[in-house]
Protein backbone atom coordinates (compact mmCIF):
# COMPACT_ATOMS: atom_id res chain seq x y z
CA UNK A 1 0.00 0.00 0.00
CA UNK A 2 1.54 3.50 -0.90
CA UNK A 3 0.66 6.54 0.63
CA UNK A 4 0.77 9.64 -1.17
CA UNK A 5 -0.51 13.39 0.61
CA UNK A 6 -4.51 12.07 1.36
CA UNK A 7 -4.53 9.65 -1.14
CA UNK A 8 -4.47 6.38 -0.23
CA UNK A 9 -3.26 3.71 -3.28
CA UNK A 10 -3.65 -0.03 -2.84
CA UNK A 11 -1.70 -1.96 -5.01
CA UNK A 12 -2.64 -5.93 -5.33
CA UNK A 13 0.14 -8.00 -6.45
CA UNK A 14 -1.03 -11.26 -8.49
CA UNK A 15 1.39 -14.30 -8.24
CA UNK A 16 1.43 -16.46 -11.53
CA UNK A 17 2.55 -19.51 -11.59
CA UNK A 18 2.92 -23.02 -13.92
CA UNK A 19 0.48 -24.51 -12.33
CA UNK A 20 -2.34 -21.68 -11.87
CA UNK A 21 -1.78 -21.19 -15.74
CA UNK A 22 -3.01 -24.81 -16.18
CA UNK A 23 -5.47 -24.22 -14.09
CA UNK A 24 -7.16 -21.30 -15.76
CA UNK A 25 -6.72 -22.57 -19.09
CA UNK A 26 -8.29 -25.92 -18.50
CA UNK A 27 -11.99 -24.17 -16.53
CA UNK A 28 -11.36 -21.86 -19.64
CA UNK A 29 -11.39 -25.11 -21.96
CA UNK A 30 -13.97 -26.60 -19.59
CA UNK A 31 -16.41 -23.47 -19.87
CA UNK A 32 -16.16 -23.12 -23.56
CA UNK A 33 -17.33 -27.00 -23.96
CA UNK A 34 -19.95 -26.67 -21.76
CA UNK A 35 -21.07 -23.53 -23.96
CA UNK A 36 -21.03 -25.70 -26.83
CA UNK A 37 -24.42 -26.61 -26.69
CA UNK A 38 -25.98 -23.55 -26.24
CA UNK A 39 -23.47 -21.73 -29.17
CA UNK A 40 -24.37 -24.88 -31.75
CA UNK A 41 -28.29 -23.93 -30.79
CA UNK A 42 -27.96 -20.09 -31.44
CA UNK A 43 -26.15 -20.57 -34.72
CA UNK A 44 -28.74 -23.47 -35.91
CA UNK A 45 -31.34 -21.30 -35.29
CA UNK A 46 -30.02 -18.93 -37.98
CA UNK A 47 -29.04 -21.11 -40.50
CA UNK A 48 -30.29 -21.40 -43.69
CA UNK A 49 -32.09 -25.10 -44.75
CA UNK A 50 -29.22 -25.77 -47.63
CA UNK A 51 -26.89 -25.71 -43.92
CA UNK A 52 -28.95 -27.64 -42.34
CA UNK A 53 -28.88 -30.64 -43.80
CA UNK A 54 -25.41 -30.52 -45.19
CA UNK A 55 -23.16 -32.99 -44.90
CA UNK A 56 -20.96 -33.31 -42.68
CA UNK A 57 -22.90 -31.02 -40.79
CA UNK A 58 -21.30 -27.94 -39.62
CA UNK A 59 -21.24 -26.33 -36.48
CA UNK A 60 -21.47 -22.36 -36.90
CA UNK A 61 -23.53 -20.66 -39.69
CA UNK A 62 -21.78 -19.31 -43.02
CA UNK A 63 -24.83 -17.17 -44.46
CA UNK A 64 -27.32 -16.42 -41.15
CA UNK A 65 -30.70 -15.78 -42.34
CA UNK A 66 -34.19 -14.72 -40.11
CA UNK A 67 -35.76 -16.86 -42.64
CA UNK A 68 -35.99 -19.59 -39.61
CA UNK A 69 -38.19 -17.28 -37.71
CA UNK A 70 -40.14 -16.06 -40.73
CA UNK A 71 -41.36 -19.55 -40.95
CA UNK A 72 -42.14 -20.17 -37.59
CA UNK A 73 -44.62 -17.54 -37.47
CA UNK A 74 -45.91 -19.03 -40.72
CA UNK A 75 -46.26 -22.24 -39.04
CA UNK A 76 -47.96 -21.32 -35.97
CA UNK A 77 -50.33 -18.44 -37.41
CA UNK A 78 -51.53 -20.95 -40.11
CA UNK A 79 -53.97 -22.29 -37.06
CA UNK A 80 -56.80 -20.38 -35.34
CA UNK A 81 -54.70 -19.37 -32.85
CA UNK A 82 -52.35 -16.39 -32.98
CA UNK A 83 -48.62 -17.28 -32.05
CA UNK A 84 -49.09 -14.67 -29.89
CA UNK A 85 -51.85 -16.20 -27.40
CA UNK A 86 -48.93 -19.06 -26.48
CA UNK A 87 -46.71 -16.37 -25.23
CA UNK A 88 -49.63 -15.09 -23.57
CA UNK A 89 -50.47 -18.07 -21.89
CA UNK A 90 -46.75 -18.87 -20.82
CA UNK A 91 -46.09 -15.75 -19.35
CA UNK A 92 -48.98 -15.05 -17.47
CA UNK A 93 -49.31 -18.63 -15.98
CA UNK A 94 -45.19 -18.81 -15.15
CA UNK A 95 -45.08 -15.21 -14.17
CA UNK A 96 -48.15 -15.87 -11.33
CA UNK A 97 -46.63 -19.02 -10.37
CA UNK A 98 -43.29 -17.41 -9.52
CA UNK A 99 -44.77 -14.65 -7.80
CA UNK A 100 -46.69 -16.61 -5.86
CA UNK A 101 -44.49 -19.63 -5.24
CA UNK A 102 -41.47 -17.01 -4.13
CA UNK A 103 -43.87 -14.97 -1.27
CA UNK A 104 -45.73 -18.66 -0.16
CA UNK A 105 -42.29 -20.61 0.33
CA UNK A 106 -40.96 -17.65 1.71
CA UNK A 107 -44.01 -16.87 4.36
CA UNK A 108 -44.15 -20.84 5.09
CA UNK A 109 -40.21 -21.34 5.69
CA UNK A 110 -40.08 -17.85 8.05
CA UNK A 111 -42.76 -18.83 10.24
CA UNK A 112 -41.91 -22.67 10.76
CA UNK A 113 -38.26 -21.29 11.53
CA UNK A 114 -38.49 -17.99 13.50
CA UNK A 115 -41.90 -18.93 15.52
CA UNK A 116 -41.11 -22.19 17.01
CA UNK A 117 -44.48 -23.92 16.27
CA UNK A 118 -45.41 -26.79 17.03
CA UNK A 119 -44.63 -30.46 15.56
CA UNK A 120 -42.05 -28.04 13.35
CA UNK A 121 -39.91 -30.69 13.00
CA UNK A 122 -42.44 -33.06 11.72
CA UNK A 123 -43.43 -30.36 9.46
CA UNK A 124 -40.13 -30.11 8.02
CA UNK A 125 -39.69 -33.90 7.49
CA UNK A 126 -43.02 -34.21 5.45
CA UNK A 127 -41.93 -31.55 3.15
CA UNK A 128 -38.48 -33.71 2.93
CA UNK A 129 -40.25 -36.76 2.31
CA UNK A 130 -42.20 -35.19 -0.35
CA UNK A 131 -38.87 -34.48 -2.22
CA UNK A 132 -38.50 -38.30 -2.63
CA UNK A 133 -41.64 -38.34 -5.29
CA UNK A 134 -40.92 -37.02 -8.35
CA UNK A 135 -43.80 -34.62 -9.84
CA UNK A 136 -45.12 -38.05 -11.90
CA UNK A 137 -46.36 -39.77 -9.65
CA UNK A 138 -48.79 -37.23 -8.38
CA UNK A 139 -49.85 -36.56 -11.00
CA UNK A 140 -53.31 -38.54 -10.83
CA UNK A 141 -54.22 -37.32 -7.43
CA UNK A 142 -53.41 -33.71 -8.74
CA UNK A 143 -55.78 -34.05 -11.86
CA UNK A 144 -58.72 -35.92 -9.25
CA UNK A 145 -58.90 -32.57 -7.33
CA UNK A 146 -58.35 -30.01 -10.25
CA UNK A 147 -60.69 -31.80 -12.25
CA UNK A 148 -63.08 -32.26 -8.90
CA UNK A 149 -62.68 -28.35 -8.89
CA UNK A 150 -63.69 -27.75 -12.10
CA UNK A 151 -60.72 -25.83 -13.22
CA UNK A 152 -59.22 -28.42 -16.13
CA UNK A 153 -58.44 -26.26 -18.83
CA UNK A 154 -58.00 -22.89 -17.44
CA UNK A 155 -55.23 -21.07 -15.92
CA UNK A 156 -55.61 -22.83 -12.23
CA UNK A 157 -54.95 -25.70 -13.27
CA UNK A 158 -51.35 -24.57 -14.46
CA UNK A 159 -50.77 -22.54 -11.64
CA UNK A 160 -52.38 -23.88 -8.43
CA UNK A 161 -50.13 -26.98 -8.27
CA UNK A 162 -46.67 -24.97 -9.00
CA UNK A 163 -47.46 -22.73 -5.69
CA UNK A 164 -46.26 -24.89 -3.27
CA UNK A 165 -42.74 -26.84 -4.18
CA UNK A 166 -41.44 -29.06 -0.99
CA UNK A 167 -37.95 -27.93 -2.86
CA UNK A 168 -38.83 -24.21 -2.63
CA UNK A 169 -39.77 -24.25 0.80
CA UNK A 170 -36.57 -26.12 1.62
CA UNK A 171 -34.25 -24.10 -0.35
CA UNK A 172 -36.26 -20.43 1.72
CA UNK A 173 -36.26 -22.72 5.60
CA UNK A 174 -32.77 -23.08 4.89
CA UNK A 175 -31.75 -19.31 3.97
CA UNK A 176 -34.04 -18.22 6.66
CA UNK A 177 -32.01 -19.89 9.24
CA UNK A 178 -29.03 -17.59 8.82
CA UNK A 179 -31.33 -14.41 9.80
CA UNK A 180 -30.32 -13.42 13.34
CA UNK A 181 -33.02 -13.87 15.67
CA UNK A 182 -31.57 -11.68 17.42
CA UNK A 183 -32.18 -8.55 14.53
CA UNK A 184 -35.99 -9.38 14.55
CA UNK A 185 -36.25 -9.10 18.44
CA UNK A 186 -34.56 -5.52 18.06
CA UNK A 187 -36.99 -4.85 15.39
CA UNK A 188 -39.91 -6.08 18.01
CA UNK A 189 -38.95 -3.58 20.66
CA UNK A 190 -38.56 -1.02 18.41
CA UNK A 191 -42.49 -1.68 17.55
CA UNK A 192 -42.64 -3.22 14.08
CA UNK A 193 -45.10 -5.42 13.12
CA UNK A 194 -44.83 -8.74 12.03
CA UNK A 195 -45.45 -8.06 8.69
CA UNK A 196 -42.64 -5.39 8.84
CA UNK A 197 -40.29 -6.93 9.98
CA UNK A 198 -41.05 -9.79 7.35
CA UNK A 199 -41.41 -7.08 4.31
CA UNK A 200 -39.11 -4.51 5.70
CA UNK A 201 -36.63 -6.80 7.07
CA UNK A 202 -36.53 -10.83 6.31
CA UNK A 203 -37.50 -10.11 2.63
CA UNK A 204 -34.26 -7.47 1.80
CA UNK A 205 -31.87 -9.92 4.03
CA UNK A 206 -33.69 -12.60 1.72
CA UNK A 207 -33.39 -11.49 -1.62
CA UNK A 208 -30.63 -14.03 -2.96
CA UNK A 209 -32.71 -16.92 -1.89
CA UNK A 210 -35.81 -16.00 -3.15
CA UNK A 211 -33.37 -14.08 -6.33
CA UNK A 212 -32.66 -18.48 -6.65
CA UNK A 213 -36.33 -19.33 -6.57
CA UNK A 214 -36.92 -17.07 -9.28
CA UNK A 215 -34.89 -18.60 -11.54
CA UNK A 216 -35.15 -22.30 -10.75
CA UNK A 217 -39.67 -21.65 -10.95
CA UNK A 218 -38.81 -19.74 -13.67
CA UNK A 219 -36.71 -22.09 -15.96
CA UNK A 220 -38.94 -24.75 -14.74
CA UNK A 221 -42.20 -23.49 -15.62
CA UNK A 222 -41.60 -21.68 -18.58
CA UNK A 223 -40.32 -25.06 -20.49
CA UNK A 224 -42.90 -27.15 -18.57
CA UNK A 225 -44.42 -29.30 -21.58
CA UNK A 226 -46.22 -32.19 -19.56
CA UNK A 227 -48.74 -30.23 -16.95
CA UNK A 228 -50.29 -28.40 -20.01
CA UNK A 229 -50.55 -31.54 -21.80
CA UNK A 230 -52.11 -32.94 -18.82
CA UNK A 231 -54.71 -30.20 -17.83
CA UNK A 232 -54.92 -28.52 -20.95
CA UNK A 233 -57.32 -29.02 -23.73
CA UNK A 234 -58.28 -26.44 -25.80
CA UNK A 235 -55.90 -24.93 -28.48
CA UNK A 236 -56.56 -21.30 -27.22
CA UNK A 237 -55.11 -22.23 -23.42
CA UNK A 238 -52.20 -24.09 -24.64
CA UNK A 239 -49.07 -22.72 -23.63
CA UNK A 240 -45.95 -22.47 -25.75
CA UNK A 241 -43.63 -25.51 -25.45
CA UNK A 242 -46.98 -27.50 -25.53
CA UNK A 243 -47.95 -25.49 -28.73
CA UNK A 244 -44.51 -25.38 -30.38
CA UNK A 245 -44.55 -28.83 -30.44
CA UNK A 246 -47.03 -29.71 -33.38
CA UNK A 247 -44.46 -28.05 -35.29
CA UNK A 248 -42.26 -30.93 -35.01
CA UNK A 249 -44.95 -32.99 -35.62
CA UNK A 250 -46.91 -34.16 -38.76
CA UNK A 251 -46.18 -33.70 -42.74
CA UNK A 252 -43.21 -31.95 -43.99
CA UNK A 253 -41.33 -31.69 -40.90
CA UNK A 254 -38.01 -31.66 -43.22
CA UNK A 255 -39.12 -27.90 -44.26
CA UNK A 256 -39.87 -26.87 -40.84
CA UNK A 257 -36.66 -27.99 -39.31
CA UNK A 258 -36.00 -24.07 -39.30
CA UNK A 259 -38.52 -23.56 -38.01
CA UNK A 260 -38.40 -26.18 -35.03
CA UNK A 261 -34.54 -24.56 -34.67
CA UNK A 262 -36.37 -21.47 -34.52
CA UNK A 263 -38.69 -22.42 -31.76
CA UNK A 264 -36.01 -24.13 -29.73
CA UNK A 265 -34.02 -20.84 -29.71
CA UNK A 266 -37.00 -18.66 -28.85
CA UNK A 267 -37.58 -21.21 -25.95
CA UNK A 268 -34.48 -21.20 -24.03
CA UNK A 269 -33.42 -17.76 -24.82
CA UNK A 270 -35.83 -15.95 -21.62
CA UNK A 271 -34.20 -18.61 -18.89
CA UNK A 272 -30.04 -18.11 -20.37
CA UNK A 273 -30.88 -14.04 -19.90
CA UNK A 274 -32.41 -14.62 -16.59
CA UNK A 275 -29.56 -16.69 -15.14
CA UNK A 276 -26.87 -14.30 -16.77
CA UNK A 277 -28.62 -11.39 -14.64
CA UNK A 278 -29.23 -13.21 -11.55
CA UNK A 279 -26.35 -15.79 -11.41
CA UNK A 280 -24.28 -13.77 -8.29
CA UNK A 281 -27.36 -14.04 -6.07
CA UNK A 282 -28.30 -17.66 -7.19
CA UNK A 283 -24.05 -18.76 -6.01
CA UNK A 284 -24.11 -16.19 -2.98
CA UNK A 285 -28.00 -18.44 -1.81
CA UNK A 286 -25.83 -21.58 -2.48
CA UNK A 287 -23.01 -20.66 0.02
CA UNK A 288 -25.21 -19.55 2.63
CA UNK A 289 -27.40 -22.49 2.79
CA UNK A 290 -24.48 -25.66 1.78
CA UNK A 291 -26.60 -26.71 -1.45
CA UNK A 292 -24.51 -27.49 -4.34
CA UNK A 293 -25.85 -26.41 -7.37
Amino acid sequence: MVVTGNTIKARHHIKFSFGWLVVYIFMIALVAFTALPIIYMIATAFKPLDELFIYPPRFFVRRPTFQNFSDLLTAMDSSVVPFTRYIYNSTITTAAIVAGTVIISSMGAFALVKYKLPLADWIFNIVIAALMFSPQVTQIPTYMVISGLNMVNTYWALIIPKLAVAYNFFLMKQFMEQIPDTLLEAARIDGATEWTIFWRIVMPMARPAWATLVVFSFVSNWNDYFTPLIFITSQAMKTLPLALQTIAGGPGVVARSGAMAAATFLTTVPTIVLFVFMQSKVMQTMAYSGIKA
